[in-house]
């Protein structure tokens, strides 16, 4: 029981940031050869909601 736990604990902590951040990295060189497109930004959406415990700095200046 103690071994799901922390598998679990593993996948949520390390596998979905870096499946969120290995979306947004291809949605990025995609939008940079094709341009701006339907997919990208479904990609980016995607990628926002797997990494939605990543905080981002927000710039008030």
């Amino acid at each position: 029981m103690f071994a799901t736990a922390v598998r679990r604990w593993a996948i949520v902590a390390v596998a979905l940031p870096l499946a969120a951040a290995g979306i947004r990295k291809v949605s990025q060189v995609v939008e940079a050869r094709r341009g701006p497109s339907g997919m990208t930004k479904g990609m980016r959406q995607v990628a926002d909601a797997l990494g939605a415990g990543r905080r981002r700095r927000r710039h008030f200046f």
